[in-house]
């Protein structure tokens, strides 16, 4: 049997996305983004609204970073979600954790996140923030040769249904080689 519920909310596992800009003052804003996901190869997508900080720094600096957060700092990333830019200028100091100017694009990379998108921004519309990824930098110590090992990197998924973070940690099939076991 099964039963309809009143969210509508109900993609899960969704990202916890850490958005970094500068504001006005080079000092580092960051925030929690659960909506957002790659629009092509080479491109990212947030549904972010207009009222955060963090979109009018994106649209001033043409330019911000995601980091994928992990489960060593929930505490930090939930802090990035549930205080606002807006209301509390000196967010990313309070965080205690540090950042370091990319190379690539005007906007910061926070150190302790392993993986980190640099992105330029593209456009704002109803869909929200459209950009294009120019670099992925990413922790050494997360690498297995050349390629990332997710495992490593404990990275944690948002629930929206029991608002609750999860660590994906565990490879669990083969993409694109598993479903042949069906095929005939």
């Amino acid at each position: 049997m099964r039963k309809n519920i009143k969210t509508t909310e109900g993609i899960f596992p969704m990202p916890v996305l850490l958005i970094a800009t500068y504001n006005e003052d080079d000092s580092v804003n960051v925030m929690n983004a659960a909506w957002g996901t790659m629009a092509s190869r080479n491109q990212v997508i947030l549904n972010l609204t207009e009222t955060h900080k963090t979109v009018k720094n994106i649209k001033a600096r043409k330019a911000f970073t995601i980091s994928i957060a992990d489960s060593n700092h929930v505490v930090e990333a939930d802090y990035f979600g549930v205080v606002s830019g807006n209301d509390t200028p000196n967010k990313f100091e309070n965080s205690g954790l540090t950042a370091t100017k990319s190379e690539n694009i005007d906007a910061p990379i926070i150190n302790e996140f392993p993986i980190c998108m640099e992105c330029e921004f593209i456009e704002y519309g109803d869909f929200g923030v459209l950009a294009n990824v120019v670099n992925i930098s990413v922790d050494e110590n997360v690498m297995n040769g050349d390629n990332i090992d997710i495992s490593k990197i404990s990275a944690i998924a948002f629930d929206p249904y029991t608002h609750g973070y999860y660590k994906i940690t565990e490879r669990v099939g083969e993409a694109f080689k598993d479903g042949f076991k069906l095929k005939k």
